[in-house]
């Protein structure tokens, strides 16, 4: 027998993925073959982020039961293993009594993160009972913090507290990163640092994660929080039900009750536009809109198109854009009618200015003063709540909204891999990626509810209106938001500012040890298209890492968020019964180990049978 050692670096969702992978594949090893797969994690197996013992009030943002580890139906999706495990609903709290009392999970529910790690590391248990004989697991309670490539393409994986594991193949699946502190991170901290003596509660947050460093915000001072996102509603909902406040009843009449260790929080952005909420699943579990115009023929028929022009980069706005409008204006119209046959329809210039108003509904529009801005602000969550009740099939606008979402593998033809020319790359990431999460990929319907009753409390307030920005008030010691209104500067004042985003991993800036050992050996550099580098490590359309000479390492994969720059949209967890990209990268990841190894395999057995049939022979000027 002869033992292969495989090195999997990090275990949440991505390192799970392969990890069941190689489970499903390693009847194809060759015989006589065997894996040690040595699981590097310093968490429990297939949480990562989704830590089971984070706080219940952090909740997922995509209804549980589209959420699976199973794409195949061989094991239940996040929502029917939650049910077995006995959870029920008290009030919007889930635990697990097992018994009659509460309500039943619904189809609808949004679970929290802290019941879908328990649901990761019940899955990840499961894949390791029922590994194979000739797969056996290690799993090192450890961080890797380098690898260094020995003899051909073998690696040796070292470890934070010593370990030195040699490896025939790597999978890099560690996720989301943590940045270097930028030059605006050291400034905001030396301010909060130099002042601390005269506004002890001044504290700067580069990140909320984990969101235990909150707690060094004091209750009863003023926090900016800068975002709208998904980010700043866990920030929001840390500092408010994190601190014993309670919401009571439900819709437009829930109300908010504080404990009085709540800070007040003021939120603001460069836009100062609130994520829209999910809508009413109509769709069913597996259900998705079909698209009709914005298809991956289409894309590469526009692809074909730029060729001609003698580039075969397209251009977003020119020539991806107008097939996801139409797109967007179909389903619109569809939803209004009922039913339209996609022949029959063109996108109409009020159709256009219809769905350009969903995407920019800051369009043309001038705020006098911040009383303006904040009246706008409310109606608009107003109104997108009615149109989320509605549903994703029976609301127009989230008919449209939802296109965004079910046309990923569109955006993905038309992006992945340097699609795009480097300027219209840099345009898409810039504008358009930000606007595309905002109204697709927001929070849960009573995410919003519970900002609006926050608002009608006094705790959440906005901090300014469009083009809102941060100031360091000296002489009050505090950060303050200044908006310039034609009526005159709005400036709000906080003790403490949160940084309520999750920035791109951009290797070059990331402060893993790990990262920054694989760039300084030339093991992995990163990705760029032409002058515009969009983040992540550079790969292969097999996964493999690119070198910094460009060659790809033929025995190591990276899948995940690691590389969201060459590939697009990768923190998607599968859906329950619909083609997952997550799940296609760890089998091409797998397939490229398994096939490697019979490779070898073949070309051994190939020696040992041309071995008994050669002869010496006496080559000029070798002995």
């Amino acid at each position: 027998m002869t033992s292969l050692q495989v090195a999997v670096v990090g275990v949440g969702p991505r390192g799970l993925s392969v990890l069941q992978r190689i489970s499903d594949l390693a009847d194809q090893l060759p015989e006589g073959r065997t894996l040690d797969v040595h699981l590097i994690d310093p968490g429990d197996g297939g949480q990562g982020t989704h830590s089971a013992r984070q706080p219940s009030h952090l909740l997922t943002n995509t209804v549980a039961s589209q959420v699976t580890m199973f794409t195949d139906d061989r094991g239940p999706s996040f929502t029917e293993w939650a049910r077995a495990a006995g959870y029920r609903e008290f009030d919007g709290v889930f635990h697990p009594t097992g018994g009659a009392a509460g309500e039943p999970l619904g189809e609808h529910a949004y679970l929290p993160r802290q019941i879908l790690g328990a649901y990761l590391s019940w899955v990840f248990d499961r894949t390791v009972r029922s590994l194979p004989p000739r797969v056996r697991v290690v799993h090192h309670r450890d961080r890797a913090v380098d690898i260094e490539r020995t003899d051909g393409d073998r690696f040796v994986v070292h470890l934070e507290k010593g370990f030195a594991l040699p490896s025939d193949y790597v999978f890099l699946t560690t996720g989301h990163g943590e940045r270097i502190p930028t030059e605006e991170d050291l400034a905001y901290e030396e301010f909060a640092r130099e002042n601390a003596d005269r506004n002890p509660a001044l504290v700067y947050c580069s990140t909320p994660y984990p969101v235990e460093r909150l707690q060094a915000i004091a209750p009863g001072s003023a926090v900016a929080v800068q975002g709208f996102g998904l980010t700043a509603h866990d920030v929001v909902s840390e500092l408010t039900v994190g601190r014993g406040g309670t919401f009571h009843g439900s819709g437009h009449a829930m109300e908010y009750r504080p404990s009085g260790r709540e800070p007040r929080i003021l939120l603001f952005s460069r836009q100062c536009l609130p994520f829209s909420a999910r809508g009413v699943n109509q769709k069913g579990i597996t259900g998705a809109h079909r698209p009709r115009f914005f298809t991956k023929e289409a894309v590469r028929r526009a692809r074909e198109r730029a060729a001609q022009r003698g580039d075969s980069r397209l251009d977003f706005t020119e020539d991806v854009l107008p097939l996801l409008l139409r797109e967007m204006g179909y389903a619109c119209r569809a939803a209004e009618q009922g039913s339209l046959p996609p022949e029959e329809y063109e996108l109409t210039p009020a159709d256009r200015r219809r769905v350009e108003e969903i995407l920019d509904p800051l369009g043309g529009l001038d705020f006098a003063n911040q009383d303006a801005f904040t009246k706008f602000f409310v109606d608009y969550v107003e109104d997108d709540l009615e149109h989320a009740e509605l549903g994703n099939t029976t609301s127009p606008l989230k008919a449209a909204t939802d296109v965004i979402r079910d046309t990923r593998a569109s955006l993905r033809e038309a992006v992945e891999f340097s699609g795009l020319t480097p300027a219209s790359h840099r345009t898409f990431n810039a504008r358009y990626v930000p606007v595309m999460n905002r109204v697709s990929f927001g929070p849960p319907r009573h995410r919003n509810h519970q900002l609006l009753a926050l608002l009608r409390a006094g705790i959440v307030d906005l901090a300014g209106g469009p083009g809102g920005r941060l100031v360091l008030d000296r002489d009050a010691a505090r950060f303050a938001v200044r908006t310039d209104y034609p009526d005159g500067p709005e400036i709000r004042h906080a003790d403490a500012l949160v940084v309520a985003r999750l920035d791109a991993f951009h290797p070059e800036h990331d402060r893993s040890p790990l990262i920054a050992g694989l760039l300084g050996r030339g093991l992995v550099r990163p990705y760029a298209n032409g002058p515009f580098t969009p983040g992540g490590i550079d790969i292969d359309e097999q996964g493999r890492p690119l070198t910094a000479a460009g060659e790809p390492l033929r025995t190591a994969w990276a899948v995940g968020y690691l590389v969201e720059g060459p590939r697009f949209y990768t923190h998607a967890l599968p859906r329950q019964g619909m083609a997952s990209q997550f799940t296609l990268d760890a089998d091409a990841a797998v397939r490229g180990m398994v096939g490697h190894i019979q490779h070898l395999y073949d070309t051994s057995q190939e020696d040992e049978h041309a071995g008994a049939e050669r002869t010496s022979v006496s080559l000029p000027g070798v002995p």
